[in-house]
């Protein structure tokens, strides 16, 4: 799981026909040194400036109600900043 801080949202013409639906997000990882930028799919309708939580990886298809290419989706969106 990862929190990260959505920056912007994907705008594409043509879309892989299992990813009808899904809105894509760009996160920017909100902890640690690494920032690098990656793509989640979102069904529960997460805005920019919001803070999410994201599963990566292969758990991602038992969050989704059909089979999609997808590595990382937003299953949850954080209240407040969370302290460690």
């Amino acid at each position: 799981m990862v929190v990260g801080k959505v920056v912007s949202t994907v705008v594409s013409s043509r879309k892989y026909d299992s990813l009808q639906g899904l809105k894509l997000l760009v996160i920017e990882p909100f902890y640690g040194s690494n920032k690098d930028y990656f793509i989640a799919a979102d069904v529960i309708g997460a805005g920019i400036g919001e803070l999410v939580l994201i599963t990566k990886g292969e758990m991602t298809k038992y969050a989704l109600s059909k089979e999609a290419p997808v590595d990382a989706i937003v299953v949850g969106i954080l209240d407040k900043e969370p302290s460690f």
